[in-house]
């Protein structure tokens, strides 16, 4: 892989940091036959819940010494930071995810804790980022446009101290075209789920019977992403790209639709976190109804705090709407028996990593089950 003289420098540095960051993107280059590094606008870092990285992880983070080169945000962590002892959080985990959380401040990135970097900053069409969140990962691709591959958390944190990523992968233009036309019915985050294994290596170019909204768009990419590896689709009159690329030949259909059995002693919304637009929809499917069961939105401090109105009168409701984590990276939630979902991606992780049942609704249905108890 080509380096410049500037790159060189970097991998050669004293600041022990740095080469290491360095290290990381040419062995990452090499290993997928990148041709060099290119300059990157911005980076999303995952693996900030203590939950996931442990003490090991952050052993590692709290070596780190040096500053951010881009603007980079980082992932949910493992509780809401103002109301993590009405989330049941021990007092122990709270200090461990201080520790990692203080790492990050002191690196320069900002601590967003979202899974939705692209409600706070939206990237440009076309510009190379690096981001780490998978379901983020599918947003940028495919609603917007710029680029980024699947990364690792730590390569995230790499590139955003360099400044830069390899070159190689959905970075490169004719690697972004779709390979197989895929015809979706029903449920969006279900279809997602279900074909994720299916179309798992593939760039789907999807075709819809209906007009879908953006945060169904969301809920598809984040479950393709779950269950298969999916970093990028073509949406039919959506994806800024869909028009550049001759359309598959070879054709499919999925029909979204999950069936379980578990009565939910949970409810969750927010797996990716909510926008304004989905907690304004979330008020008017209640009607002013108070809920009966449990019932919890994962959103971002940013748009919490942009939609006060909307969470008052949600959490007057009984509803509650927590910052800063979500149902999957949170020990939080596994002290339920059954959590209902309208997340593909959360009906893939919660019984992997909360060890609870999970139980399936669009969000209407969801909604109705709060209510209805």
């Amino acid at each position: 892989m080509y380096l410049t003289k500037e790159e060189e420098k970097m991998l050669d540095s004293d600041n022990e940091t740095l080469r290491k960051c360095m290290e990381i993107l040419v062995a990452v280059g090499e290993t997928n036959d990148a041709e060099r590094l290119v300059e990157i606008t911005s980076a999303h870092i995952s693996g900030v819940s203590y939950d996931n990285i442990g003490e090991a992880g952050l052993e590692w983070l709290e070596s780190l010494e040096g500053k951010v080169k881009v603007p980079a945000t980082v992932n949910p962590a493992g509780m809401d930071l103002k109301k993590w002892m009405e989330m049941g959080i021990s007092e122990d985990f709270y200090e461990k995810q201080m520790r990692v959380l203080r790492v990050f401040e002191k690196l320069g990135v900002e601590l967003a804790l979202t899974c939705t970097p692209y409600y706070l900053s939206r990237p440009k069409y076309g510009e190379h980022i690096a981001w780490a969140e998978s379901s983020a990962i599918v947003y940028a691709n495919s609603i917007i446009g710029a680029r980024t591959n699947r990364e690792c958390g730590p390569c995230a944190l790499a590139a955003a101290i360099v400044g830069k990523t390899p070159y190689y992968g959905l970075h490169v233009k004719e690697n972004r075209a779709p390979t197989i036309t895929v015809k979706i019915k029903g449920d969006l985050a279900a279809a997602g789920y279900i074909g994720g294994e299916e179309l798992k290596n593939e760039i789907p170019y999807f075709v819809f019977d209906r007009e879908v909204p953006e945060y169904e768009l969301k809920l598809l990419g984040a479950a393709l992403a779950a269950s298969g590896n999916t970093a990028m689709f073509h949406a039919e009159g959506i994806t800024p790209e869909w028009k550049d690329f001759e359309k598959p030949s070879e054709k499919i259909e999925i029909v979204g639709e999950l069936r379980t059995e578990c009565e939910p002693d949970l409810i969750t919304i927010g797996c990716p976190h909510t926008s304004k637009e989905e907690l304004e929809l979330i008020l008017k499917l209640l009607k002013g109804r108070k809920v009966r069961k449990e019932f919890w939105i994962f959103t971002s401090r940013k748009i919490s705090g942009e939609s006060s109105d909307l969470v008052e009168k949600l959490e007057s409701l009984g509803v509650k709407v927590f910052n800063d984590t979500c149902m999957v990276v949170s020990p939080a939630t596994q002290r339920f028996e059954c959590i209902m979902v309208n997340s593909g991606k959360a009906f893939n992780y919660l019984p992997l990593m909360r060890k609870v049942e999970v139980t399936f609704g669009d969000l209407k249905t969801c909604v109705e089950k709060a209510v209805k108890g």
